[in-house]
């Protein structure tokens, strides 16, 4: 079964810092990396590293960051034929991580804006599409509906928090949510899953512990867990039952080099829960 991943594309230029800058203040950095990004492109990469069969609808510039995000995208084993060009620059991110491995970003989301709706299609034979908030409202409700009217499972990483409309929500059969997004859409009647980083997820009342990892950046993290959240359903395992293989992903990715982290596979992740068994 297959994934489609419908979402934003960002080139994330990340500054390492002591710590984040309060108002007014400049603080010396100690490195830069240019980081393939985007809630969209990161659960796109992660979910075909670890297995699944994917491809990727969305838009970026015909720039350099434009160039760099599609070759990322090849290079991880995700089908870009629905990827559409912009005239325009593509999207990008500034992040600063800060010594503890937390982090603050702002994004430009240039051509993630203009993405076309009608030049997306669910390829036959999807099991799940998979949305975020980064992209335009009427995006993910034209494409909900396509995938509903295709067979497919539809899921929305509602990240940024924003309102829903109901025709969205209808067409839903999976939200999910951080804690701060959590709280927004507490009044809404779809099935939730709710993140909680290092304290674990919560799903159908029941919480799955995290794993105790050090930390480098959690840069990412949320990112990892539903592409290999994805990954796992896709291979026809149960929501509770790829949870903690999700997790185990994540606590990886977390306690990776940001070198590293294109290193992330299924074998690396197996390992990693047998070594774990006993949480």
């Amino acid at each position: 079964m297959s994934l489609l991943v419908v979402g934003a594309l960002h080139l994330d230029v990340v500054l390492r810092a002591p710590h984040l800058p309060g108002l007014d203040e400049t603080v010396t950095g100690s490195a830069v990396d240019y980081v393939f990004g985007g809630k969209g492109g990161n659960q796109a990469v992660a979910a075909a590293r670890l297995g699944a069969k994917v491809e990727f609808a969305g838009r970026t510039g015909v720039d350099g960051f434009g160039a760099a995000l599609r070759a990322t995208l090849t290079e991880s084993g995700v089908e870009t034929r629905q990827l559409q060009d912009d005239p325009g620059p593509s999207g990008m991110s500034a992040a600063i991580v800060d010594a503890q491995g937390e982090y603050g970003a702002v994004i430009v989301s240039a051509a993630n804006l203009n993405i076309d709706a009608a030049r997306i299609h669910v390829p036959e034979g999807t099991a799940l599409v998979l949305l975020q908030n980064e992209i335009p409202e009427e995006v993910n409700l034209t494409v909900a509906r396509s995938a509903r009217a295709a067979g497919a499972r539809v899921w929305l990483n509602a990240g940024p928090a924003r309102p829903l409309p109901p025709a969205l929500t209808d067409a839903l059969d999976l939200l999910i949510v951080n804690r701060v997004e959590a709280a927004a859409y507490s009044d809404l009647a779809v099935p939730k899953l709710e993140t909680r980083g290092a304290d674990g997820v919560m799903f159908e009342d029941t919480l799955a512990p995290g794993y105790a990892v050090d930390v480098i950046s959690t840069h990412g993290a949320g990112d990892v867990f539903v592409g290999a959240l994805a990954a796992d359903v896709t291979r026809g395992v149960r929501i509770a039952d790829a949870i903690p293989f999700a997790q185990a992903a994540a606590a990886l990715h977390v306690s990776m080099p940001t070198e590293a982290r294109a290193q992330l596979s299924r074998t690396a992740v197996t390992a990693f829960l047998q070594d774990h068994s006993s949480r």
